[in-house]
């Protein structure tokens, strides 16, 4: 069954370690991270953006599979399963159909819109008994088509939308979703600090976890972060795990074409790489 992303995050604000939300693609992505949440006892969260919702063809099928899988694979570890990144009309549909907990990314507009538009999500969400999530200061790279600088969001606005009534609150502090350039500033710890003051207990949320240096994760984690995001770097493990096995010629031996054959290299790449982060960000027991 699927739990509230608003007690997982305030558990883990409480024991100074973060939840891994890793976004998912397909069937064999979501099932390798519920398998590694159970093999270390930790929480974790399915993160889906609104073009990986599309591709999986819907909400409701998303929240069909993953329900599914948790009775069949007997997963006990706490789970959400989170709408990243999400538009106006993509909140209220993944609200309705059974999500925990939806992003509303209203940081591309003015921020008094942003604020106005984020009060109607939290309260239909709340409504539902379903967390927000909303952001402050795009975070920079792409998403989705969304592309964006990685600016240090403003404290004061951070604390305008915190009053919304939302319950996790995502910052630009310096991150950038995808790969990191070389000549990146690192995070602005300073400006984490200042947002933390201001908006007290509630969990922050670090988008663009790929790439970043463990020691900058942790100390994230110590400076209120509750939630970190990673997607790009499973897909560049699955991706070369894949293309590994294709040049080898693999896929030509035997039964080798097999897609669960195919796609199971890569598979226990997303696996290795899911169990890394959970390491790094202390949530591993935690369950």
């Amino acid at each position: 069954m699927l739990v509230s992303t608003k007690e997982m995050l305030a558990k883990a604000k409480a024991g100074h370690y973060a939840v891994a939300q890793i976004n998912i693609n397909n069937l064999e992505w979501t099932k390798a991270v519920l398998e590694v949440a159970q093999e270390l006892n930790s929480p974790v969260i399915l993160g889906v953006s609104e073009g990986a919702g599309k591709y999986m063809g819907g909400y409701k099928t998303i929240v069909g599979m993953v329900n599914g899988m948790l009775e069949e694979l007997n997963i006990t570890v706490p789970v959400c399963l989170h709408l990243d990144h999400g538009g106006y009309d993509a909140c209220i549909k993944c609200i309705e159909a059974g999500f925990s907990s939806v992003m509303y990314d209203g940081s591309h507009e003015e921020i008094e819109k942003n604020i106005e538009l984020t009060k109607e999500i939290v309260a239909l969400a709340h409504k539902n008994n379903v967390t927000v999530e909303a952001e402050v200061g795009a975070i920079g790279g792409e998403e989705d088509g969304k592309v964006a600088m990685g600016e240090c969001a403003d404290p004061q606005e951070c604390k305008k939308i915190a009053d919304t009534g939302i319950d996790l609150l995502a910052a630009g502090i310096g991150n950038i979703h995808g790969k990191y350039p070389e000549n990146w500033a690192g995070l602005s710890f300073e400006t984490l600090d200042a947002i933390q003051q201001l908006t007290g207990e509630m969990p922050l949320v670090l988008h663009g976890g790929t790439g970043i240096p463990g020691d900058m994760i942790k100390k994230a984690i110590d400076l209120g972060v509750s939630k970190i995001n990673v997607n790009t770097e499973c897909q560049i493990a699955f991706t070369a795990e894949v293309r590994k096995y294709i040049e080898a010629g693999k896929d030509l031996e035997g039964k080798g074409f097999d897609p669960r054959k195919v796609l199971k290299p890569g598979t226990e790449a997303i696996k290795q790489t899911v169990r890394d982060k959970m390491e790094l960000f202390g949530s591993v027991g935690k369950a």
